[in-house]
């Protein structure tokens, strides 16, 4: 007779909010069922419609306060996300706190009250250095070295090393975590996974339905996935974008996605920039949409001049379609290898982007090998059953379970 497990996810935000991290939970979270897990999911009620708790197969929703959006109602969740962790994890065989930022403190504070193990995953580079406030905190005039920072930051870590686990998404991640005094022995090197069934390539006349389905133009496509923020380098690949019609490349440009509520959001400034320039014809902005394989199924590349990352999901499904890509290695230089299965460009660097973008636009046999090698990478590192069979073994181990033995 099989055993029934449990595993609470803790997020801050999840569907209908569309991003990395809460495409990442549902993919963690579908993959976990399909093995016998039970999931409860915790998150922030960021529209008021959306109900306290409901059931959205195959997920136990629990949604807290503070409720509707609000760029700082996320710090709630410090204080609301404990009673509601207290609740869920009680039974559970473990917690895994998917970007633990804010989460962190609430679960690794109800986990040791239940005794269940805490995993924590980070979703952004510099979560236990405390650089990954520095955009924030020069509002006030602060810096992660000024003594109040380091103050509270320091006093965090110290509860946040209590935590059983902690899952690295690449290298640089899992140096961090070491460098502030986790044991390495509780650092998991284990990326973010990718479902390869939906996110694969499209044959020639797929993609010519999905163009007349998305209503694309028929000529060369590039595709922007995630949200539409500034550290995604967005305004650079505008400008670059310009410079490479001027220089001949004959392509449309689709962003997919939304600025939301960001602190770093730059979605009116993009279209302003779009109109000021008379791109219309040639950049279009899609929105937030549910249906993110589908315009990369129909594109012919992938361009993300990210300028801070800590792993590069969108990427990776670019990858997994076996789009040619075209990226700065920041937080990704663990799987893309410059004229192998992508184009690496440095950091910041508009002459560099204007010759990729023409480089993969004009196509030819070396662009194939790149967009077929990516499609191997994502297929040999990042299967979403790959990760989830590594997530499965953490949690057992640190639960103490034997393998479960269920089909899937």
């Amino acid at each position: 007779m099989s055993i029934r497990r449990r595993v609470v996810i803790a997020t801050e935000t999840f569907h209908p909010e569309i991003g990395g991290g809460e495409t990442q939970a549902r993919t963690v979270a579908e993959a976990l069922t399909r093995r016998g897990y039970a999931v409860t999911l915790v998150t922030r009620r960021s529209r008021s419609h959306l109900p306290k708790r409901e059931h959205q197969q195959p997920l136990d929703i629990v949604r807290v306060a503070p409720t509707g959006a609000g760029r700082w109602k996320k710090w709630g969740l410090t204080v609301t996300a404990i009673p509601a962790l207290l609740r869920a994890a009680r039974g559970a065989d473990a917690v895994l706190v998917s970007g633990f930022r804010i989460l962190g403190i609430p679960a690794v504070l109800a986990t040791r009250l239940r005794g269940t193990p805490c995993v924590l995953k980070g979703d952004s580079r510099g979560e236990m250095s405390g650089e990954f406030f520095r955009a924030g905190l020069a509002r006030w005039r602060l810096t992660p070295q000024s003594f109040v920072v380091r103050l509270f930051v320091g006093s965090r870590n110290r509860i946040l090393r209590r935590a059983e686990g902690f899952v690295a998404l690449s290298n640089e991640m899992a140096d961090e975590f070491v460098e502030h005094a986790i044991p390495t022995d509780r650092v998991h090197r284990i990326p973010n996974g990718v479902d390869v069934e939906q996110f694969r390539p499209a044959s020639p006349v797929e993609r010519c339905a999905l163009r007349r389905n998305l209503d694309l133009s028929e000529g060369p496509l590039a595709v922007y996935t995630g949200r539409l923020v500034t550290y995604k380098g967005l305004p650079l690949l505008l400008r670059a974008w310009k410079a490479a019609r001027q220089d001949g490349v004959n392509a449309t440009l689709v962003l997919v996605g939304e600025g939301g509520a960001d602190m770093h959001a730059c979605e009116t400034e993009l279209r302003a920039f779009v109109r000021e320039h008379d791109l219309e014809s040639c950049v279009r902005f899609t929105g937030a949409v549910a249906n993110v394989a589908d315009y990369l199924r129909a594109a012919d590349f992938f361009v993300f001049p990210t300028t801070d990352e800590a792993f590069g999901l969108s990427l990776v499904e670019a990858m997994a379609c076996g789009l040619p890509v075209i990226s700065t290695a920041v937080g990704i230089r663990d799987f893309l290898v410059d004229g192998v299965n992508g184009i690496a460009i440095p950091v910041g660097d508009e002459g560099a982007l204007v010759r990729a973008i023409r480089r993969v636009a004009a196509g030819g046999d070396e662009i194939d090998r790149m967009a077929r090698a990516a499609r191997d990478t994502a297929l040999a590192k990042f299967s979403q059953e790959l990760v989830a069979d590594r997530l499965v073994q953490l949690f057992e181990s640190l639960a103490g379970l034997p393998p479960a033995t269920m089909p899937r």
